[in-house]
């Protein structure tokens, strides 16, 4: 597993190398779902990791969050700030009289005033609150890693500790990895292991809170897994994006080194219409919600705002996009109507049928 701020030549290396006779299997692959990004891998990582892997990594992805780790725009953000919870609840497959009944039993319960219309206040409050759900639910699973790693249960893990459990979760004999450390022996791992645990490192030491020990509480690991909990953490998560994506050095993002990330190999007009697509996504997220004083330029500090998933003045300015892509009749307000018709946008699934059922789901 390559770590997501690992410098993006080396992450992207490997696809150089493929065999022509390879390229159809990966523009197939791209193509089956136009709406994931190939520079995505959260979704994959998670079915081939191991469990123990999972348990003590740091996510790539973080719900609620509208970057990935790496950079990337979070293609989920919109459904994960609609649904919380029940986020997995609206599969392809799933009876469609039942989903459209759940997405209204939604409608009524962000509609606060019963009038039947959501406005961007109303909208903001629920945001606000699915984004809430999934903080609390991080806390309970990073309580759930915390105890994996503290094998004496002393409520404080160190690196070392961890340095253990991730080698093992990565084959090393962890009895072996533990006396090579107490003992002050040079650990033989590969490069990219190497790599990822300098990283990891470093992020240990900002997780750290003064005075710096290099033990990390409970509270403090859950800043290590996931930094959108800390301020501190959260400022070094953006401080790491802007280093993978500054390509002049000059330590803030233009549209052109924002937009710049490598996308999908494919070589027919559908993969580039879905490559276009994704740069012209990019490219509207960066000139209108992340550089708020629209001056071509994106500092560290508006990007910091720009990612605060508890940032009320962006759940408000995120309340209204959602209602404009969705807002037919042009009133500034969601209708029943309009959010069963636009369903996929809101769920992640398309509901057939969405006139009719109104009246039905009412």
């Amino acid at each position: 597993m390559v770590w997501p701020w690992v410098a993006m030549a080396s992450r992207w290396g490997p696809l150089i190398g493929l065999a022509p006779c390879c390229l159809w299997l990966l523009g197939a692959v791209l193509l089956m779902d136009a709406s994931a990004r190939p520079a995505n891998h959260s979704s994959t990582r998670e079915r081939v990791a191991n469990r123990e892997e999972n348990e003590i990594l740091p996510p790539d992805h973080l719900n609620g969050v509208k970057l990935e780790m790496d950079g990337h725009l979070n293609r989920g953000f919109h459904q994960e700030v609609f649904l919380g919870k029940d986020l997995g609840g609206f599969d392809e497959d799933a009876e469609p009289r039942r989903s459209r009944r759940k997405l209204m039993v939604i409608f009524s319960k962000v509609d606060v005033n019963t009038d039947r219309k959501i406005s961007a206040k109303e909208m903001q409050r629920w945001i606000m609150e699915k984004t809430a759900e999934h903080f609390q639910e991080a806390m309970e699973e990073s309580k759930t890693h915390f105890r994996a790693v503290d094998p004496d249960g002393d409520g404080h893990v160190s690196w070392d500790e961890y340095k253990v459990k991730f080698l093992a979760s990565k084959g090393h004999s962890e009895k072996e990895v533990a006396d090579a450390i107490r003992l002050n022996e040079e650990l033989k791992v590969d490069e990219e292991t190497q790599e990822v645990l300098e990283n990891l490192k470093d992020r240990w030491y900002q997780a750290d809170s003064p005075p710096a020990d290099l033990l990390l509480t409970e509270e403090e690991f859950l800043s290590f897994l996931h930094p959108e909990h800390s301020r501190g953490m959260l400022r070094f998560m953006v401080k790491e994006i802007v280093r993978d994506l500054d390509q002049d050095g000059d330590k803030q993002l233009s549209v052109p080194e924002f937009i710049s990330l490598p996308v999908g190999t494919v070589e027919n007009q559908q993969g580039q219409d879905i490559d276009d697509n994704w740069v012209k996504d990019r490219k509207k997220e960066f000139e209108e919600l992340i550089d708020s004083n629209h001056d071509g330029i994106v500092t560290a500090e508006e990007l910091e705002s720009y990612m605060d998933p508890m940032n009320e003045y962006n759940a408000l300015n995120e309340a209204k996009q959602m209602i404009a892509v969705a807002d037919e009749n042009q009133n500034h307000h969601l209708e029943p109507e309009e959010v069963l018709k636009y369903s996929e946008f809101f769920t992640g699934s398309k509901l057939v049928d969405y006139a009719r059922s109104v009246h039905e789901e009412f």
